[in-house]
């Protein structure tokens, strides 16, 4: 595994530079916290991202999209790996939101390669080793809230998703929860078989991961998640190799302590007012595994503040509902 010596310092210090110059635009959020079967989820809103600048489209069918991980500008970039570039997001709601993106373009829709796994574990090391937290994520699909075609993995560090929280404001990670001991969260167990006690309503997948894996086992184990979600999915069984599509939209989260994957088949859905009018819509990506929810209008704001069944709602709507066993392997 490649080391990246002082990360954090490297993107807090090259985040900090490219807001004052004007690089990068950071949109200031309020943030609530609504609960889900007692588990904590952040409702972030911010207004002025509803007026964020959207690529221009190709003129015609040749012409290629704009790829912001092609030749990102010096403000941005933070740093170089073998295979992989790390970039500042332009446009964050978080502090210190970076990108991880192969030199080469690949696509956002191909399956994970053993290099794409060894560098976020780089990344999500450094961090660690540094006293601090990392919260990756994957977003692969039309269904999964994926926005660009380059490959891509984005982090957060976990504390700074924690800006805006009260202290006496219950909220971690929720990868980290989904893939707790089974004896705190999965808790009815025999043999292999475990069956969600705090149950979210779409269907996940998970493993731990430790320190001493090597990047082949990490690798295997983000195979064997994606292979158990196509299936809950009933979707064809990928084909072996790299540069193979995978069959289903996903989500991947990637903290120091587990892998977790959530098979997509919404972006998200549009809520009602209590009038019964159309609000929205509210979309996820893969921050839906830290446990966290964007919106962009006061309308969408206030009703999952006035009614926080809605909540559910949206969880119901992005994945499988049912709940199934062997989600852990």
């Amino acid at each position: 595994m490649e080391s990246i010596d002082n990360l954090p310092a490297l993107v807090r210090n090259k985040f900090d530079a490219a807001r004052a110059s004007g690089a990068l635009t950071f949109y200031q959020t309020q943030v609530s916290i609504l609960q889900y079967n007692d588990t904590p989820f952040q409702i972030l809103y911010s207004p002025a991202l509803a007026d964020k600048p959207k690529p221009n489209k190709p003129r015609n069918p040749n012409e290629k999209s704009f790829d912001p991980f092609a030749d990102p500008p010096a403000d941005l970039f933070v740093t170089g790996l073998s295979t992989h570039i790390l970039v500042l997001n332009k446009f964050p709601v978080n502090p210190y939101h970076f990108i991880l993106a192969t030199k080469e373009f690949k696509e956002q829709t191909h399956m994970l390669e053993e290099d794409d796994i060894e560098a976020a574990y780089a990344c999500v090391k450094a961090y660690h080793m540094a006293g601090e937290e990392l919260f990756g994520f994957f977003n692969s699909g039309e269904h999964s809230g994926a926005s660009q075609a380059h490959r891509h993995i984005q982090f957060l560090p976990v504390e700074s998703m924690r800006n805006g929280i009260n202290v006496e404001q219950r909220w971690s990670v929720l990868a980290d929860k989904l893939a707790e001991k089974p004896s705190m969260y999965i808790g009815i167990g025999f043999n292999d078989d475990f069956l969600t006690v705090i149950a979210m309503p779409f269907t996940y997948f998970w493993s731990a991961v430790s320190e001493d894996l090597t990047a082949q086992q990490r690798h295997s184990i983000y195979i064997t998640l994606h292979k158990k979600a196509v299936q809950a999915m009933d979707g064809p069984t990928p084909a072996a190799g790299n540069g193979r599509s995978s069959p289903i939209s996903y989500n991947l989260a990637i903290t120091n302590q587990c892998m977790v994957i959530c098979p997509r088949t919404s972006e998200g859905l549009v809520i009602k007012s209590s009038k019964g009018e159309s609000i929205g819509p509210v979309a996820l990506n893969g921050t839906l595994l830290a446990g966290t929810l964007l919106v962009k209008s006061e309308a969408e704001w206030d009703a999952l503040q006035k009614d926080e069944s809605k909540l559910e709602d949206i969880l119901s709507s992005i994945g499988i509902r049912s709940i199934k066993k062997n989600t852990r392997i």
